[in-house]
């Protein structure tokens, strides 16, 4: 019995007898991208979020104001407790 060679033994080297691809004969534009007015509103609230979500909740400035008034003696009398209450019953809605 004899076998007869039916093509190249290297299964490769039929593949690399391929055609090189013709490069294209204009070349083509630039790509550009382009934000809708929406997305760049988005982008603006969620870029103010985060600066909102990472600032501290206390106001360094107005603990340090009040300290000094309460140190002095004289800062609360009868109409600044007034005020003081009236302030909070407002925020309880009383």
């Amino acid at each position: 019995m004899s076998i007869d060679r039916l093509g190249p033994v290297d299964p490769v080297q039929r593949l690399n007898k391929t055609h090189k691809p013709e490069r294209p004969a204009e070349k083509p534009g630039s790509d550009s991208v382009s934000f809708s007015e929406e997305a760049k509103l988005k982008a603006d609230i969620l870029r103010m979020d985060a600066q909102v979500r990472d600032s501290s909740d206390v106001r360094n400035d107005r603990v340090a104001e009040v300290r000094e008034k309460l140190r002095d003696p004289s800062y609360i009398d009868d109409a600044v407790i007034e005020v003081v209450a009236d302030r909070i019953m407002d925020m309880f809605d009383v």
